[in-house]
């Protein structure tokens, strides 16, 4: 049986509460990452209730202490969802400097901490790749779509997944160990993410994996790519991963020589003749 989310716990018993619990319930439903970071009492005084219907209300929710609960939630404020993160006494908003200085620091260690043997080996085998696949959900698929977009200049055979309408299934049934897969892996990740970088390793194909900092170095991956991601307000920070794409991008292309002189000129061309741009 799939365990329940905290919050669908919480959501499930609130109609039935009391009203002493349905305050205290009201409250980790707005701000759920608050129950990881106090302990029982110093809930109760947040909420304004007793430290006997804290104990009354994780029982409700199923759980046989309040420490069950908090590991429980702190196991999901880890998996990325913004809303664990909000904080009730957290309700100024953040300078404009405060999120371009976390964008610096950001973009900052996510470049300094790739190796350049990786960058040059992982150009290499994109552009000797017999294909490329670039694959995000969620935060992902936009970020999967704009290096796939980049790329194509260079790299004839690329293709962003997942499509309109499609299934995984059927891509993946025809990756070869001669091609390439870009894989975005950031918070929060699709459940079927372990699933699908086990299909890949059995496939032989070789795996750019790009994440956030919260995801360990994965085995299955020839190119891991951690991106900082911290920020000041309650959304994630993607321009440490978008400096990583533009690396990426700039450098496969110079790599492509003439080659990639040579099909630059074929859309510019292109686009001339059809009047596109």
């Amino acid at each position: 049986m799939i365990e329940r989310t905290f919050l669908s716990r919480v959501r499930k018993v609130l109609p039935d509460l009391h009203p002493a619990e349905r305050k205290l319930g009201d409250l980790v439903c707005n701000f759920p990452g608050e129950l990881a970071s106090y302990s029982a009492s110093e809930l109760a005084t947040l909420a304004e209730v007793s430290n006997a219907t804290v104990s009354r209300f994780v029982r409700r929710l199923g759980y046989s202490s309040y420490e069950e609960a908090r590991r429980h939630v702190r196991f999901e404020k880890d998996s990325g969802s913004r809303l664990y993160l909000g904080a009730i006494k957290d309700v100024a908003p953040h300078a404009p400097r405060a999120y371009a200085e976390t964008d610096m620091h950001n973009v900052q260690r996510t470049i300094e901490a790739i190796d350049e043997s990786e960058i040059e080996g992982l150009t290499q085998s994109l552009l000797s790749a017999r294909k490329v696949w670039v694959i995000g959900f969620r935060v992902g698929a936009p970020l999967a779509q704009y290096l796939q977009w980049q790329l194509l200049q260079v790299i004839e055979n690329i293709v962003a997944l997942p499509g309109a309408g499609h299934t995984m299934g059927e891509h993946l049934a025809a990756l070869h160990p001669t091609e390439v897969v870009v894989l975005f892996g950031l918070r929060r990740r699709v459940a079927q993410m372990d699933a699908l970088l086990e299909v890949i390793a059995n496939s032989g194909a070789q795996l750019a994996f790009i994440t956030d900092e919260s995801m360990p170095t994965r085995t299955e991956a020839t190119w891991h790519f951690r991106c900082a991601t911290e920020a000041p307000g309650p959304l994630f920070s993607h321009v440490g991963v978008m400096a990583l794409l533009n690396l990426m991008a700039n450098r496969v292309i110079d790599a492509a020589a003439e080659t990639g002189r040579a099909r630059l000129a074929s859309i510019e061309a292109s686009n001339d003749t059809l009047g596109e741009l």
